[in-house]
């Protein structure tokens, strides 16, 4: 059975729903995102709409073609943020320990114990989960990567059905 570049488009879309998903399911559990983390978070949500588009009668090239690039951007600011966890370059002075600036910080974005909320800042270059050594932004490069593969797959899929339907001059 070979799965149309509709169906493939579909699954990668799930699969971006999937990861999501589990970004809230963390959260819930009590691990707050940093801002990279958010970021990382619109292009899924881009990719379950071309997902959802694929679903009505619409030119499947452009829609496939954004979801392709919505899972290779994610990939990408995934593996940037793992560079930034692991020290390998910098990352935004905004969510790193690198750029606080205490002078304009509150007593309890200083102490956070001092508060009676929960801390704010959540700072982008600690790992504060792993599995198996990769963060979760290692792991939403790697599977956003395989998102990447199957929208691309998709494409060629639907270009070589166009090439094809070219050809057949019967």
């Amino acid at each position: 059975m070979t799965l149309t570049p509709k169906s493939l488009g579909r699954i990668a879309a799930a699969g971006s729903a999937a990861l999501l998903f589990g970004a809230f399911v963390f959260q819930a559990l009590g691990y707050a995102p940093c801002a990279m983390c958010i970021w990382q978070r619109y292009p899924h949500a881009i990719a379950i709409g071309m997902g959802a588009l694929l679903l009505l009668a619409l030119p499947v090239l452009p829609i496939l073609i954004i979801g392709a690039l919505s899972a290779l951007s994610t990939s990408a600011l995934g593996a940037f943020h793992t560079g930034v966890e692991r020290g390998w370059w910098e990352g935004p002075t905004s969510c790193t320990g690198s750029g606080l600036d205490v002078s304009q910080m509150s007593v309890s974005e200083l102490l956070p114990s001092a508060s009676s909320s929960d801390p704010t800042l959540i700072l982008c270059d600690e790992v504060v989960w792993e599995f198996l050594t990769l963060s979760m932004a290692s792991w939403n490069a790697i599977l956003s990567g395989v998102l990447a593969c199957l929208w691309l797959v998709a494409i060629a899929r639907h270009q070589k059905g166009r090439w094809y339907e070219a050809a057949d001059v019967s």
